[in-house]
């Protein structure tokens, strides 16, 4: 009840403060443009190698990412080759059933 007694006091100072401070509102405008301006130009320049960056990053994270699954593999592919290099080296050669004219 307090609340309803004191809201047109409370709406009177809010009203005026809103026009105490709306000169050094639209004095600072131009200002803060300017600063709109200026970011703006210095994201058009930072944006491409932010980009690229991020490009970079996330390639080399796939590569860690392929090597960390290929190593472990590499043992078990160095005993496929050596059973391979013997079993060829051990078969042999294949010759033709018919000969060729």
């Amino acid at each position: 009840m307090l609340y309803l007694l004191t809201l047109p006091v409370k709406i009177v100072f809010c009203v005026l403060i809103a026009f105490l401070v709306l000169p050094f509102a639209l004095l600072f405008l131009p200002f803060l443009l300017l600063r709109l301006v200026i970011k703006a130009g210095v994201l058009i320049l930072v944006l491409p190698f932010a980009f690229m960056a991020a490009v970079i990053g996330l390639a080399v994270a796939f590569v860690a990412v392929f090597l960390a699954l290929l190593v472990p593999l590499l043992p078990i592919a160095f005993v496929v080759f050596c059973v391979w290099a013997v079993v060829r080296a051990a078969s042999r050669p294949a010759y033709p059933l018919i000969p060729n004219p």
